[in-house]
Order: structure tokens, then C-alpha cells, then sequence
């Protein structure tokens, strides 16, 4: 009688290869973790060797499973594609997008690609997500639970940037929000020197948002600034408001962002910093509802100049080489 994989084998094995932890798997794939284990056992006897080697205080691939591991990968990218060309499974089912954010401003680019796309393609169905940023998105996506997600790509981890595909989308103004009351809050602008003496929430205590940490990081480091201690992040505007008060430090956000009540948000010059924000994927994605939004972000980004670098600007050269720059 033939062998046959099936899927599901693989994505269990994929799902622990890269966690290197059976309940974190579990967790990822949303089966129960005796469940997992027995699928993993049915593809090494089928197989006809471990693929794992398992102590009480770790998991680790064995050279079987470290040579299995980029052909599986392949694999479960090629059966989605099928899938999707043949006009079932996934691109019959609603295209999950995560926007990285559980409120809204009056010029976010991920509800506004999320917008034209869903005028463009008024048969389809994107279903947005909140994650809280591409950090906590990217591992979705690894994960087969999302299909697109939006943010800084270039800080990712490099073995996750080697698993995802990205088009980049907007160049944005990087700002400061901070309460009413802050000593700065009345300048129109902001230079960077000005922030001296007054240390920058990065949002480094967010696990969901290392990408930003990153950027922050940088910027902070090449201009002589300093970080505020992390916090646990707030969620939502009233929360928002009330840590901005509490906490009293700007805070690094974009222009454009959501308004809080009694905080304003200040574009910072002299640079101008920016952030890459580019659409994140799985390579050989083939969900029509991916290229609504593509084509979305292309149209809007034509004709506002969303990929145009300003003059006397900053960009870290990771991001910069995504956009030619």
C-alpha cells in the first residue's frame, strides 16, 4: 500500500520544529498537546526515523528533522498554493489581516490599504485581526493562522524574515504622543535635540512589538537620545490616555496615528525620522484577497507618494534597502 503525508503531520512537525517546544506548538496550532505528540510519532513511524530528541527539559531536531524541516516547508507552501489556484481552501475561505492595532486614526496605511481593497474587491472578504504588532503577527503567519499582516519587516529576527515575503508600502513620519500637560506638548514640530533630557518610550515592554523596540532603539542611539524604562503596554484610547498621563514620557508613535483624549502627537524634524510599513506574507501566497490588498496599497501609494523619501530624512539602512534607497 502507498504512504501518504498528510498535511497535517507536517504542519504539527513545522509547528514544533520551530517552537522546539511541544506545549507552545500545541498552543500555536490550537490541538490538544497529546494530540500533537501522537502526530508526531505517526510521521517519524512512517518516515521510519526520530525526528526529534526529547529530554524532560528540552526538544531539539535530530539531522533527520533538521533535513526535513526546509523541504516540509516547501511542501506546505506548495499544497496552499494549489489550494488557492484551484479556487478552494484558501481562496475560497475570508483572507485574515492583522492591522497591528485595536484602534484607528484618520491616516493609519493599514486601514487605509484595508479600505480601498475592500471597495476594490466587493466579492471577497477580508477579515481584520489585532495582534498588536508584526512581532506577534509574524508568528500567525508562520503559523498558517493569518495571511497578511502590516509593519516594519526589516526589524524583524532574520530567520523569520527568511520564512516571509514583503511588498513594501508607506514611508511614515515617526512622531512623539505625550499628555497635554507634557513641557513640549505645545510645539508644532519637534526637533530631535529638543527630546535631550527627556527619555523616549519605545515600547520596549511589548513583546508584540520588538520590530518597533528596534526602530526605536536606533533612532534614539544615532542622535544621543535616551529610553524610558519599559512598561506594560496599555490597550485601547481610554487605557492609552491614562498611561501617557501616568508615565509622563513621550511616547514614539507615527503621524497620522489614533487621537487620544488629552494627549497630542507632535511630527519630530531636523531628520525627519521615518518607518518602512510594508505587507507581510507567506512566500507563494496566492489568496486573491492578497492581491486586492496589493493593489490597494499600490494605487494609494501612487498617488499620495507613499514610498517617497523625503528630503533630510532617516532611515536605518536595513529598511532603506527594501525600498531601493
Amino acid at each position: 500500500m502507498p504512504r501518504d503525508l498528510h498535511p497535517r503531520l507536517l504542519r504539527g512537525f513545522l509547528a514544533t520544529a520551530e517552537t522546539l517546544h511541544f506545549g507552545r506548538a500545541a498552543e500555536r496550532l490550537h490541538v490538544a498537546q497529546q494530540a500533537l505528540s501522537r502526530d508526531v510519532r505517526s510521521l517519524e513511524g512512517l518516515l521510519g526515523e526520530a525526528l526529534f530528541t526529547r529530554t524532560t527539559r528540552s526538544v531539539e531536531l535530530t539531522p533527520a528533522g533538521r533535513r526535513l524541516l526546509p523541504r516540509v516547508r516547501r511542501l506546505l507552501a506548495l499544497h496552499d498554493e494549489i489550494l488557492a489556484e484551484a479556487g478552494t481552501g484558501a481562496a475560497a475561505r475570508p483572507l485574515l489581516l492583522d492591522l497591528n492595532s485595536d484602534v484607528t486614526g484618520p491616516d493609519l496605511t493599514a486601514d487605509r490599504v484595508l479600505e480601498r481593497a475592500r471597495a476594490d474587491w466587493p466579492e471577497g472578504e477580508l477579515l481584520a485581526r489585532f495582534h498588536g504588532g508584526l512581532a506577534a503577527a509574524a508568528a500567525e503567519l508562520l503559523a498558517h493562522r493569518l495571511d497578511a499582516s502590516f509593519g516594519r519587516f526589516a526589524g524583524l529576527p532574520a530567520p523569520m524574515r527568511g520564512q516571509l515575503a514583503q511588498l513594501p508600502v508607506r514611508l511614515e513620519r515617526i512622531s512623539v504622543m505625550m499628555a497635554d500637560t507634557h513641557p513640549l506638548a505645545g510645539r508644532p514640530v519637534l526637533r530631535l535635540a529638543e527630546l535631550a533630557g527627556h527619555p523616549v518610550d519605545i515600547c520596549a515592554g511589548n513583546p508584540a512589538t520588538t520590530e518597533w523596540a528596534d526602530l526605536g532603539e536606533r533612532l534614539l542611539r544615532e542622535h544621543g537620545l535616551t529610553a524610558a524604562a519599559p512598561y506594560v503596554p496599555p490597550v485601547g484610547l481610554d487605557e492609552t490616555a491614562r498611561y501617557l498621563a501616568r508615565h509622563g514620557d513621550p511616547m514614539l508613535t507615527t503621524v497620522g496615528g489614533p487621537r487620544i483624549p488629552g494627549a497630542v502627537n507632535v511630527p519630530l524634524v531636523e531628520p525627519v525620522p521615518l518607518s518602512l510599513v510594508s505587507l507581510v506574507h507567506r512566500p507563494g501566497e496566492r489568496h486573491p484577497g492578497l492581491r486586492a490588498l496589493a493593489g490597494a496599497a499600490a494605487e494609494l501609494g501612487t498617488a499620495e507618494g507613499w514610498l517617497r523619501r523625503p528630503h533630510g530624512s532617516w532611515l536605518p539602512s536595513a529598511d532603506a534597502a527594501l525600498v531601493g534607497g
